[in-house]
């Protein structure tokens, strides 16, 4: 049995330090966030006591001239041989299997999670990253055409070969995260121990698809294995992109249903009566739950909001204010 097989446990304790409990999301560094813009993020982001940063080798192929992804990891390699130590200083996450073979045919094409795939990825982004490990590797998006036990296979030898410390499953249904996990542990190998997927205070309507992943939500079923497991959450797309505090940016339409109203009204109240956004006390109360917010802001200044959130602790009648609300649209 594998050291973390036997000590699993939740990240987020009552003694984590504010900044440590939230991750740096690096996207859009290097495409749609210009390079001096990342830098002054990144920096921020380290003098706050930040740690986890959080990236991708297709990130973001879809805003790149090319069609292909892999600006993300360099702008963070150059980062790092322009900042002595800082790498240091910072838990590096990068994800794999979503980058395209053919830009002009994804999803449909893309690299995938086989065996030789992982491989030829994961030295793509060391590379890239200009470092000879991560801290965490992430399969970023199902496939279907490989078993999962080849993909679990695959993942472990990474921690054997010190490549990576842990690993974790993004944009996975929670049947596939959890036969990954006992064909690991079967085999005496790591298991993963970390999912990633889109969260906030506010729910879709049920049955709704959301971007490009069939099971990119976090679910029930998801937070319960998690729970039971010790597993880790990561949530991307906190804040919706912006839109619980810009006025010029709508919320989604799929949160468009009583609930969110709801929820909404519950958020304006508790928002007013701790003197916060309605942003911030969404960062606070994924944090009370034990989930690991992921910020992809670009500006130093919404960085810096994100850390005083986490900061923010919220009453324990407040919170149960917040979760006793029904998100759960009337029956037509």
């Amino acid at each position: 049995m594998t050291t973390s097989q036997t000590t699993t446990q939740r990240e987020i304790t009552h003694d984590t330090p504010p900044a440590e409990r939230l991750v740096l999301g690096a996207m859009m560094f290097g495409t749609a966030i210009d390079e001096a813009t990342s830098f002054a993020v990144l920096d921020r982001f380290v003098d706050a006591g930040g740690r986890w940063i959080d990236t991708a080798d297709c990130y973001a192929f879809w805003a790149s001239e090319s069609g292909y992804g892999g600006q993300s990891e360099e702008l963070l390699g150059r980062w790092f041989a322009a900042r002595p130590g800082v790498r240091d200083r910072i838990l590096l996450a990068t994800k794999f299997g979503a980058e395209p073979r053919d830009a002009a045919n994804w999803p449909a094409s893309r690299t995938g999670l086989s065996a030789a795939a992982i491989t030829s990825q994961i030295t793509g982004s060391l590379r890239r990253l200009g470092t000879d490990h991560v801290d965490l590797a992430w399969g970023h998006m199902e496939d279907r055409s490989v078993p999962i036990e080849e993909t679990a296979d695959a993942c472990a030898a990474l921690v054997s070969d010190g490549v990576t410390a842990r690993i974790g499953l993004s944009n996975h249904p929670a049947w596939r995260v959890e036969r990954a996990r006992q064909h690991a542990v079967g085999q005496d190998k790591e298991p993963f121990s970390m999912v990633q997927h889109a969260y906030s205070y506010l729910q879709p309507r049920p049955g709704t698809l959301m971007g490009n992943h069939r099971f990119g939500r976090l679910s029930d079923e998801l937070v319960d294995l998690a729970a039971v497991e010790g597993l880790d959450i990561w949530a991307y797309t906190p804040l919706l992109s912006g839109a619980y505090d810009n006025p010029t940016k709508q919320i989604p339409e799929v949160f468009d249903h009583p609930g969110s109203s709801r929820r909404l009204a519950v958020l304006d109240d508790v928002a007013a009566q701790v003197g916060a956004s309605r942003g911030q006390v969404v960062l606070a109360w994924l944090a009370a739950r034990g989930i690991r917010p992921m910020l992809g802001g670009s500006k130093v200044h919404q960085l810096d909001a994100a850390v005083d959130a986490m900061e923010l602790e919220l009453p324990a009648e407040l919170l149960e204010r917040m979760n006793g609300v029904d998100v759960t649209p009337p029956s037509a």
